[in-house]
């Protein structure tokens, strides 16, 4: 395919206590919606958008997310919005409530509206969802022919979150201009089906500028639940640039490492989705052709944000050479995203984990001094 796409949702809202808006914003899509939040979240944001949706006279109807983004998850809650004969799917709260939504939304063939709770991943903007089994295993990509209607980003709401939250998606935003120019160099193809555009490049580089900068003051902010213009910036970048980034600029092997973790066991499935993407990047680095100040440079910013960088961070301490060839093995199966941007087996693969661990490792210990 020879052809530039780019594709993005068709409004973007983010600002201080905007969900006092949101009903302003639905109201010319629906009436009747369905809200998706888990047990959590509704207590942090969705009965509060319950009520702005009422004050609109706009219909919901709650719905409690499982916790995990899998066909049935999916299916169950589309049987609900049916039968409530909903038209507008709202998505309350992180990633995997964020890419059922969508899912449900498709089904339905309605209106997609996007509220995250956390600005720890690139899910809110895209027209993508990664599906995982019942117990957590990641399956694949469910692709869509449009993006979010709509995507509604309260910072107030982002500030009151853990930082860990933030960090994570600084971690998976930083993703973003690393895979897009390996993408580029290989000629490859973006997820949104085509080539990348001049438009995708520079958002995904503006992207890394931005959390270059700002990424450390956004995570003091957070420490004190602070909306600051550090954080503003950051949460556009986590959210909105790296999710056209990543979307129109193309995945490479970081994501394709993260999906690669799910075949093993243990606490490793207790780390976030960014974290996990944070070392997949050190191991994208120890691919290509990078000096030692720019992967230091990553490894920097990472540990000043406490995120992993090694393979004891992220719970594989005791890995064996068998358990990263799962990993790798994985991570290089046909169709996963490494190939847009690598020829690489999974050896390959595998020698780049040990040493992207080894790289880390040895920044600690000169920086322990």
């Amino acid at each position: 395919m020879t052809e530039r796409i780019f594709t993005s949702p068709a409004k973007y809202v983010q600002g201080k206590n905007v969900i006092q808006n949101i009903g302003e914003y639905v109201k010319d899509l629906g009436e009747q919606t369905i809200v998706i939040a888990d047990e959590t979240v509704w207590d942090i944001a969705g009965n509060e958008l319950v009520n702005q949706l009422k004050h609109k006279n706009l219909k919901a109807e709650k719905v409690i997310f499982n916790g995990e983004a899998s066909k049935t998850e999916i299916q169950r809650i589309t049987d609900i919005a049916k039968n409530a004969n909903a038209t507008v799917v709202i998505g309350v709260g992180g990633g995997k409530t964020l890419d059922t939504a969508k899912a449900v939304s498709d089904e339905l063939n309605g209106y997609t509206v996007i509220v995250p709770t956390t600005a720890s991943t690139d899910a809110p903007t895209s027209a993508l969802s990664v599906v995982y089994s019942d117990d957590g295993v990641f399956e694949g990509y469910r692709f869509y022919n449009k993006n979010p209607d709509l995507v509604v980003v309260d910072t107030k709401i982002i500030a009151g979150a853990p930082p860990r939250f933030l960090a994570s998606g600084i971690a998976d935003a930083l993703a973003t201009w690393v895979e897009a120019r390996s993408v580029i160099l290989a000629g490859g193809n973006t997820m949104a089906g085509g080539k990348t555009t001049i438009a995708g490049q520079a958002i995904a580089e503006k992207c890394e500028e931005t959390l270059f900068k700002y990424a450390n003051l956004a995570y003091e902010s957070v420490k004190v639940k602070s909306v600051t213009p550090a954080l503003e910036s950051v949460v556009e970048a986590n959210t909105l640039l790296s999710g056209l980034g990543f979307e129109s600029g193309g995945l490479g092997a970081a994501h394709a490492i993260h999906n690669g973790f799910t075949a093993l066991h243990g606490d490793i499935h207790n780390m976030t989705h960014g974290e996990k993407v944070a070392f997949g990047t050190l191991v994208q680095l120890a691919l290509e052709k990078c000096d030692l100040r720019e992967i230091e440079r990553y490894i920097a910013l990472y540990t000043s944000l406490d995120l992993p960088v090694t393979l004891e961070d992220i719970k594989l301490k005791d890995a064996t050479r068998d358990d990263i060839m799962k990993v790798a093995q994985a991570a290089t199966t046909e169709g996963e995203t490494i190939h847009q941007a690598f020829k690489v087996t999974a050896d390959d693969v595998a020698d780049a984990i040990f040493a992207a661990d080894q790289y880390a490792k040895a920044y600690k210990e000169k920086h322990a001094q």
